[in-house]
């Protein structure tokens, strides 16, 4: 919800600035977290990260492209792509470990030390950058901020309450009445939050509605295959986790390839083909998954997917803050952070409520009768994915600055 915020927060006040404050309050939050005597305490100091988190994670990307030259740019987004694959691989492991043994108290101490180590590194390496000229939209902020809030509040009861119940059908209807507020709001003022002639750019539209899609598709999938492991398996959260390391941990080998491959044929290429063999990967689960189905019979296709997560992310990532200008690059890594997160959280839901229409915990059988067309339901999404990827032109290119309007007075605060 507060990923486009944090996003114009950079470009006006100082994206290593906010980035630092973002990191703070994470920290900080971590640190409460684990100090939560009850379940009140915790879900507040939970929300209080999100809030630092949403504010790192598009000024993250933002200021790694200001410091990378246009032409390296694959092989640095390859690179991060591998740290964030380390980090995916070994969450849950470590995760899991310290609930298993130790306490889930630890899962949050363990944050407060790298944040505190990364403060100065982050003070003394990284530059300063903002957006020239750039103004906060309050009104945009208000609208989009709830609108989203509205849709995912939805979306994250649907399992419990169904698409029917009023509190469902009140989120989707006030989330998607503020959304398209914030549409006409954007597109009748000055200096909007979000220009939406951005989305005239091919190549902004075609991989933003890509990441929406991929989003969808692979971490319903993946949400459903994690519990599948855990209840029909009867794998431990670690062994679980272990097991699912041919998917989440191939991303720390492939990514730098991708990231290499995009800087020498271009990035719609490795997009297209890293979102097919994610459909491929989990076309090939819905096809073999059974009650009794061996450990060895599903790692191709956690390999394929795998492998085909890993071939995405750093060169669609670069292909979006390529298809704007400089000055953009940090409200349109905000748009792209906040659409993927709202893939998944429909993906979880959608794909989650044909699980429990068509099967259920009841058995191991009734969990694959749930599963295999939600499965179905993902794999067609990360193909829809590749069909939008594909329409993008082969390179980005970054539009004109727009010319400035006269006799108006600009919106915003």
């Amino acid at each position: 919800m507060l990923l486009m915020f944090g996003a114009a927060l950079g470009d006006r006040f100082g994206r290593r600035r906010l980035f630092t404050l973002g990191l703070l309050v994470f920290t900080g939050a971590s640190a409460a977290a684990a100090l939560a005597p009850g379940i009140e305490g915790l879900i507040a100091a939970r929300a209080v990260q999100g809030a630092g988190a949403a504010v790192m994670t598009p000024i993250g990307l933002t200021l790694l492209t200001a410091a990378t030259p246009p032409e390296r740019r694959g092989t640095a987004f390859g690179i991060w792509g591998a740290v964030n694959g380390l980090a995916v691989a070994t969450g849950p492991l470590i995760g899991g470990g310290l609930t298993e043994h130790v306490s889930w108290h630890w899962i949050f101490w363990l944050n407060v030390p790298i944040g505190l180590l990364l403060l100065p590194l982050v003070r003394l390496r990284m530059d300063e950058s903002r957006a020239p000229g750039a103004r906060l939209d309050a009104r945009g902020t208000l609208l989009v901020s709830t609108g989203l809030f509205g849709i995912v509040f939805a979306v994250v009861n649907v399992n419990a309450h169904g698409w029917t119940s009023g509190r469902v059908l009140t989120g989707l209807i006030a989330g998607g009445l503020l959304l398209g507020a914030f549409l006409w709001h954007c597109s009748a003022h000055e200096n909007p939050m979000l220009p939406l002639r951005l989305f005239r750019n091919r190549a902004f539209s075609g991989i933003n509605a890509a990441g929406l899609l991929m989003f969808f598709g692979m971490f319903g999938s993946i949400f459903l295959l994690s519990q599948f492991l855990q209840n029909v398996g009867g794998y431990a959260p670690t062994e679980a986790g272990l097991r699912m390391l041919p998917w989440t941990g191939t991303a720390m080998l492939v990514a730098p390839l991708a990231g290499y491959l995009a800087d020498r044929v271009g990035g719609r290429i490795v997009v297209v083909c890293g979102l097919v063999l994610q459909a491929a990967g989990l076309t090939l689960y819905a096809l073999t998954i059974s009650a009794d189905v061996p450990y060895a019979v599903q790692l191709p296709a956690l390999i394929v997917g795998g492998t085909g997560m890993a071939l995405y992310f750093a060169p669609a990532s670069a292909l979006v803050m390529s298809s704007v200008l400089p000055a953009e690059q940090g409200i349109a890594s905000g748009a792209n952070s906040a659409l993927r997160e709202l893939g998944g959280a429909l993906g979880v839901a959608v794909l989650g409520s044909v699980f429990a229409a068509r099967g259920g915990y009841g058995s191991p059988q009734r969990f694959v009768d749930g599963i295999t067309p939600a499965l179905w339901i993902g794999a067609a999404g990360v193909a829809l994915a590749a069909v939008a990827a594909a329409l993008a032109p082969p390179r980005a290119a970054a539009p004109a600055a727009p010319a400035p309007a006269r006799d108006r007075e600009p919106a915003g605060v």
